[in-house]
């Protein structure tokens, strides 16, 4: 069935029917109408009823959860779209975002911040003129059609977050099949591990894209020191510490004659080198 209508309800807006409402434009491409819905709405599987109308079915296309029981776990109508569309636990894997989003459309900010063992006004801290303007705009409209400009900025951002999940599920896939984990013994016999990728032809847009995500997903987070990964800019590698790793300081080697750059508080340096055993020797040179 051809989707006709995606509804959402009036008044103040939120983040979470916000990308609700911008996943389901980059999928189905048709207007965003900000009312109450009817029954006819509800009973209509063509209009697609988000965060209002206190009914989840996604047969019928509602997406609410306002009627979940009040010790239900935190879950938003940007869940239950997710859930809809199959990428909901890649979401919850990939997106550090999602789990507090669901947790301040749910708990509110003062529970979110407990949730998060931080201070209540740190929740304010975190907000953008981004988030707070693309909000109001869109709390502004009644309808939203093809073509305008709110309507096709949250067109892009749907299609950026479809887009990232698939690429960064993919990418996985191939950080699997052609990664290498190197053991390196720097000078005095200690040993630490790197995470290397080869070049291949054409790059990924951003090569270092989802290595530590790859990291964490087999365990080894905590085991990894450095990431080399090609530049995407050059026709070497990049060199960087995985989780700000305190031993890998990359201003030991910016007086090399291969290295191009090393930032000046030692966590990225970029080489020319290729072969796999200068890319060694340099990240033996950077251990502390």
């Amino acid at each position: 069935m051809a989707i006709e209508m995606i509804l959402t309800h009036p008044g103040g807006a939120h983040k979470d029917e916000f990308l609700a409402c911008s996943l389901l434009a980059a999928r189905h491409g048709v207007p965003i109408v900000r009312r109450e819905p009817e029954l006819a709405d509800l009973d209509n599987p063509a209009v697609l009823v988000v965060d209002v109308g206190g009914e989840h079915d996604p047969e019928r296309g509602n997406f609410d959860h306002h009627q979940f029981p009040r010790d239900h776990e935190p879950i938003c109508a940007l869940s239950l779209v997710l859930q809809h569309l199959g990428l909901y636990e890649d979401a919850k894997l990939f997106c550090d975002w999602l789990e507090p989003a669901e947790w301040f459309d749910t708990r509110g900010a003062i529970g979110t911040a407990r949730w998060l063992g931080v201070e209540r006004d740190i929740m304010d801290k975190l907000n953008s003129p981004m988030d707070i303007t693309l909000l109001r705009r869109f709390a502004r409209e009644e309808r939203l059609a093809p073509g305008e400009v709110l309507y096709e900025t949250m067109r892009w951002v749907g299609e950026d977050l479809l887009d990232y999940l698939k690429t960064l599920h993919d990418r996985l896939a191939d950080i699997e099949r052609r990664g290498e984990i190197w053991e390196l013994e720097a000078d005095g016999g200690e040993s630490f591990k790197v995470l290397f990728m080869p070049r291949v032809d054409p790059l990924p847009a951003e090569p270092s894209l989802g290595l530590g995500r790859y990291l964490h997903s087999i365990g080894k987070s905590g085991e990894v020191a450095g990431l080399v990964y090609p530049d995407r800019r050059g026709s070497g590698y990049g060199l960087s510490r995985h989780n700000d790793h305190p031993r890998l300081e990359f201003t030991r080697i910016e007086g090399h004659e291969d290295v191009h750059f090393a930032h000046a508080r030692g966590f990225v340096a970029k080489t020319s080198a290729t072969e796999t055993g200068r890319l060694k020797e340099l990240l033996r040179a950077a251990w502390v």
